[in-house]
This record gives structure tokens, C-alpha cells and sequence, in this order.
């Protein structure tokens, strides 16, 4: 019967084996021909099952024996990547490399694939290694390293293509910025795979951004956008700072790369001048006669414009004005508070100076004792003031601060009026020693009862005989 022959079907398919058992009931008419043809195919197929296991298992070990493996790649555009698919224990089985279209590259050392940038690196019985040259986003994708074995074995390699950003731009809403302002910078950079970061630095302090948009490119569906911005309120500190748009992508990693990535704008703040007003000369006390030198100093931008008054009084006719004040012959009808005035385009400050004109230096004759001892003062220079002395300018007050008083002066003040008291307790103690003395007399009993004393000296024990006993001491 046509049924019987099997051979039409491969032995040891799983239709063949079907078969099998159904032929086993219908092969010879009798009992004994149906016990004996069950018998042997019941063999058979039993034979056929292990063939079958056995060939599945020893396909496995091999798979297990032969590894195939394989690494992702990341790669910047424009650079050469490299695949390599490596097997372990090969027993000559063929390895191919097919592209993310299932197009085979290499198999095993020709290139079918006509495509030049392909270059065969390595070929071995244990490794396909092959070099795509001039990498770019159509490139991306999964490669797949094929290993012919029964089944086949695959590993895939992911190629990455990092795309660098172009340069970066930085742009402010204002050019010019007054002290107190705010000015916002906006720096861009297009064109990266993946998104670039932006970091901000004022000079080198490193500043946080206001706000950041990441977007994709219109011109290309896998690039990115990324824009920053950074609001400074800035102070006459910040004027001349550079503001740097610094960009990071993992695709740079060369220094001078770096660099170029990149983008500075420095500031132009303008603020209002401070002013400070000096006295360059004289050195101490501004007395009459000398010649007053007033040196005032501006910081401002623009650079500001210098002018002097005298508060509630004009200026003195013969003063030399220029950035300085100078005043020759002073007297004292210079007195008053001098001003210097700063200003420009963003606000005006001044500055005061209050000037006091002493007397001309004058010569005080040594005072003198009229006790037996005297004494003469130092011959003083220069006429004081019991109480204070001006001293230097205080910029911030506009007022002159007293000096302490000439400690020389006072202390031979100390010594005369010392020296005065000592010898006025000497005169004292001898005019009242020459008036001081004890006195020795006899005198009789019962003078007491005398009417008058004359009457009780003469009736003195002794009358006058005993007046020349009488003693006197003078101490």
C-alpha cells in the first residue's frame, strides 16, 4: 500500500512517525500478523524518538559550548566604528555580520554589501571584526553577528552615534546696564545627540541658571536644541566681568574641543560717581598765611565731571579751580565748608571739606617767680588752644576732628604752677616761725591781787632786782 511508503517522508519527522502508528493496525489481516507487525514498529518508532532527543541535546551542549558574543558601540559622527563578534569554542562554523536591515555585511572574510566604509579588521575561526569608517545617524541601529550553527545562534551590537553640539551663541537684552538693573543672557546650542548642558560663570564663579528648554531640531528628528537663560542684577563690581556660556556633551572630551565650545560676553555697567575729597597741604594745622591744597577724587562711568563751591558763600576769587582746589594766603575769612562735586549720566555725589584757618604761629615769653629760686618755661613755637585742635579731613563727616593738645606744653604748665606752690609754702613757713616764741618769768605770790599789773610787778617777790632773770627764747 501506498500508506507503507514512509520514505517519501524524512525519517525521524514528526509526520513519518504519525504515520507509523497508523500503519501498525491495518499492515496484515490475523491476529498473530497484527501482534508481530505492532511489535517491530512499536520498535521502531521507540528508535526513532530517541534518535530525535538525542540529536536536540547534543545540539544544545553545542550551543551552550559555543558562545557568541558581542559589545555595543558609541561612537562620535564622523569617526570609525568598530564590531567585533567573538565565539568561543567554535568548531568552524561560519559567522556573518548583517546590518539593521538584515543585510549580511561580511560573511565570514567577503563583503557581499557593497558599501566601502565596511573594512575587514580581523577573521578568524573565533572572531568577525569589522570597521565602519565615517560613522553618521543613518548608521545607527542593531547589528547582528550570526553564528551558523543548528539553530543558528545571534548577538546583537548597538550602534550609537553621538552628534557634538555646533558652537554656542550668547545674546543679552541689553548692551549697556545701569548699577541695580537686570540683565538677562540667553545662550543656544543646536544640533547635539544627545541634549548638551549648559553651565554659566561670571568671571570664575559658577552661577545657576534661570531657566532651560531642550527641543529637537527642526532640520533633523534625532538632533536637539538646548537654550539656557541667566538673569544677574548686577553692581559697579560686575563692570568688565565676562559671562561664560559653557556647553558639556559627552561626544567632547578634547580639551581644546572644549574651549571651543564655548561663548563669552563681558559686561559694561554704569553707575554714579563716589567721591572723596583730601588735603594734600599743609600737613598739620591750616594756619594763616599758608597755602591750602584740596585734591578730589571721582570713581564713576562714564567718567564723571568735577566741580567746586562754598556752601552759603562764594568761592574765593584768587583759588586756582581745576580737580583740585588750591587756595594761597589764608585768613580767616576762608572759613566755610568746601564742596566737590561729581557727575554723569546716571547720577551725581559730592564730597565736603570743612576748612578753619588758625592764627599765624606766635612766640610766649617765659614766665618767672619772685621767690629767691625761679625758674624759666621752654620758649613755645607755636600758640594753642586751651581745649582742641582740628585734625585731618574725615571724607564721610565733611568736619574737622579736634587733635589732641601738645602734651609738652602742658606738662611745663604742671611744673611752673608746682614749683610756684612749693615756694610760696616755704615763704609762708618762715614768716610765721619768726612770730612764734616761749617766754620764762618769775613772778611774785600774790600778784594776782595787784590792782593793776604794774602794781604786781613792783610787789613782786624780788621787785625789779629779779628783772634781769627774766628769759626769752626765740625759736
Amino acid at each position: 500500500m501506498r500508506r507503507r511508503g514512509s520514505a517519501a517522508t524524512p525519517l525521524g519527522s514528526a509526520p513519518h512517525t504519525g504515520r507509523c502508528m497508523f500503519n501498525m493496525a491495518f499492515a496484515m489481516p490475523g491476529a498473530a500478523a497484527v501482534s508481530i507487525s505492532a511489535a517491530s514498529h512499536h520498535l521502531l518508532c521507540l528508535a526513532v524518538w530517541a534518535l530525535i532527543i538525542g540529536k536536540g541535546a547534543a545540539q544544545e551542549i553545542e550551543a551552550d559550548a559555543q558562545n557568541l558574543v558581542t559589545d555595543d558601540v558609541e561612537v562620535v559622527e564622523g569617526e570609525v566604528a568598530t564590531i567585533s563578534c567573538r565565539v568561543k569554542n567554535n568548531d568552524d562554523s561560519v559567522i556573518q555580520l548583517l546590518n539593521p536591515s538584515r543585510q549580511t555585511i561580511y560573511f565570514r572574510d567577503v563583503r557581499p554589501l557593497k558599501d566601502n566604509r565596511f573594512q575587514l579588521v580581523n577573521f578568524s575561526s573565533s572572531e568577525l571584526r569589522v570597521s565602519l569608517s565615517n560613522v553618521s545617524l543613518v548608521d545607527e541601529g542593531r547589528y547582528c553577528c550570526q553564528l551558523y550553527t543548528d539553530p543558528p545562534q545571534e548577538a546583537f551590537a548597538t550602534i550609537t552615534v553621538l552628534v557634538p553640539p555646533e558652537t554656542p551663541t550668547i545674546d543679552a537684552n541689553k548692551d549697556i546696564v545701569s548699577e541695580g538693573e537686570e540683565v538677562e543672557f540667553t545662550c543656544s546650542a543646536t544640533g547635539s545627540k544627545p541634549a548638551a548642558s549648559i553651565k554659566w560663570l561670571k568671571g570664575d564663579q559658577e552661577m545657576r541658571e534661570s531657566t532651560g528648554n531642550v527641543e529637537e531640531d527642526p532640520r533633523e528628528e534625532k538632533l536637539f536644541n538646548v537654550t539656557s537663560k541667566l538673569v544677574l542684577k548686577v553692581s559697579r563690581l560686575d563692570d568688565g566681568l565676562p559671562i561664560t556660556c559653557k556647553v558639556d556633551h559627552p561626544a567632547v572630551k578634547d580639551i581644546q574641543t572644549m574651549k571651543d565650545l564655548q561663548a563669552q560676553r563681558y559686561l559694561d555697567v554704569q553707575y554714579k560717581p563716589q567721591v572723596q575729597v583730601t588735603r594734600s597741604y599743609p600737613q598739620g594745622l591750616t594756619r594763616e598765611g599758608d597755602t591750602l591744597e584740596l585734591v578730589c577724587t571721582a570713581n564713576g562711568k562714564p567718567q564723571p565731571k568735577l566741580t567746586w563751591q562754598r556752601l552759603e558763600e562764594e568761592v574765593p576769587d584768587r583759588a586756582i579751580l581745576t580737580e583740585n582746589l588750591v587756595l594761597e594766603s589764608l585768613n580767616k575769612t576762608d572759613n566755610g565748608t568746601y564742596r566737590c562735586k561729581a557727575f554723569n549720566d546716571v547720577g551725581e555725589s559730592y564730597d565736603d571739606y570743612v576748612l578753619y584757618v588758625y592764627d599765624a604761629p606766635t612766640t610766649i615769653p617765659p614766665p618767672t617767680t619772685t621767690t629767691t629760686t625761679t625758674t624759666t618755661i621752654p620758649t613755645i613755637t607755636e600758640a594753642t588752644s586751651p581745649t582742641t585742635e582740628p585734625s585731618a579731613h574725615d571724607s564721610r563727616a565733611g568736619t574737622e576732628v579736634p587733635r589732641s593738645v601738645d602734651h609738652a606744653v602742658i606738662g611745663g604748665v604742671v611744673a611752673v604752677v608746682v614749683f610756684a606752690i612749693l615756694c610760696l609754702l616755704i615763704v609762708l613757713g618762715r614768716y610765721f616761725a619768726r612770730h612764734k616764741g616761749t617766754y620764762f618769768t618769775h613772778e611774785a605770790k600774790g600778784a594776782d591781787d595787784a590792782a593793776d599789773a604794774d602794781t604786781a610787778i613792783i610787789n613782786a617777790e624780788g621787785g625789779q632786782n629779779n628783772s634781769d632773770e627774766k628769759k626769752e627764747y626765740f625759736i
